[in-house]
């Protein structure tokens, strides 16, 4: 695939996204769930990485968004050469990825087939289109945000995700106004979590419970 062509697609204003159609509906019961496991301050946004987008940092930004962004028309991610979209998103610890948010538009130019690679940084179109990717999620001809749930047990130790869209609704050029990301969050240290287990591991302070003290105090085995 040439995907390095310099083709100039400033000509495809597909105009779609600024008028969106769902702005009448109440996002407010949903702001407060998806804000409790929203992963965005956890993103190394300098080292995202998109291949085949038609302006540097195209990717980044859409990313970069707010959660109150998320419905903005602008900056948009919009692909060169053909339809495909090549992401590298680096977190800056590990994350328990939960779920893709994906907002596109109803128009042909929609994202279709999302491929994620968890935990690889080597990835060009050729091997994407030819490796097995950790999970495939289908997507819809849509307006509205689009939460793509993953399996868990997939990427439950997750330091970076590679988005390849394989394909669109048909059009040239695919078009992406969002992409953000829902999950748990685990510095690299662990040192919070260490601390947890120590709180815990102190049953002998407590009296509350009887006939646990003496064997808690003979076989005092904290390592939970």
């Amino acid at each position: 695939m040439s995907h390095h062509h310099a083709h100039n697609h400033s000509g495809h204003s597909h105009g779609h996204g600024s008028s969106h159609g769902g702005d009448g509906h109440d996002h407010n019961d949903e702001i407060e769930p998806a804000l409790q496991t929203l992963i965005w301050k956890q993103i190394d946004f300098e080292c995202i990485r998109t291949l085949n987008e038609s302006e540097p940092d195209q990717g980044a930004k859409i990313v970069e968004k707010t959660w109150p962004q998320r419905l903005s028309a602008e900056p948009k991610l919009v692909s060169d050469a053909d339809e495909q979209l090549l992401m590298y998103v680096p977190f800056t610890g590990v994350v328990k990825l939960h779920a893709v948010l994906v907002r596109s538009s109803d128009h042909s130019s929609a994202p279709k087939t999302l491929k994620l690679f968890a935990n690889r940084d080597d990835l060009d179109f050729s091997t994407a289109s030819d490796l097995q990717p950790t999970q495939t999620l289908g997507l819809s001809r849509t307006a509205e945000i689009q939460e793509l749930p993953v399996k868990r047990t997939l990427f439950g130790n997750t330091y970076n995700l590679n988005l390849f869209i394989a394909d669109n609704f048909g059009d040239d050029v695919t078009t992406i106004y969002w992409i953000g990301f829902k999950g748990e969050f685990m510095n690299l240290n662990r040192e919070p979590v260490e601390v947890l287990y120590e709180k815990a591991a102190n049953p002998k302070d407590h009296t509350l419970i009887q006939g646990v003290g003496d064997m808690a105090s003979q076989g005092t085995r904290h390592g939970m």
